[in-house]
C-alpha cells in the first residue's frame, strides 16, 4: 500500500507500507491494511502508527484530518 501524509505546510510521510492504524474521530482508533474497503473518515488528534515496508514499526504524531483510502492508496490531510 502506499502512504502520503500531508500537512498545508509540507508532505510529512509519502511510502510503501503494510499497516496504518489512525485516532479515527467518530470511529476511535482502527487500521488499514492492504485491500482495504475504500473509507473516507475524520480524524482526531493522536498518534499515527505505521509498519513500513521493510517491517519497521514507527509512530507519527497527527493533528486532527482525514483520511481516504481506495486501491491500496491512503491520504492523510491533516490541520
Amino acid at each position: 500500500m502506499f502512504l502520503e501524509i500531508i500537512s498545508p505546510e509540507k508532505t510529512i510521510y509519502s511510502g510503501n507500507i503494510v499497516l496504518v492504524q489512525l485516532p479515527g474521530k467518530e470511529l476511535g482508533s482502527f487500521e488499514i491494511l492492504n485491500n482495504h474497503a475504500p473509507i473516507m473518515a475524520l480524524l482526531d488528534k493522536g498518534k499515527a502508527k505505521i509498519i513500513d515496508e521493510n517491517r519497521k514499526l514507527f509512530y507519527l504524531d497527527l493533528d486532527e484530518g482525514i483520511v481516504e483510502a481506495k486501491n491500496n492508496k491512503i491520504k492523510i490531510l491533516i490541520s
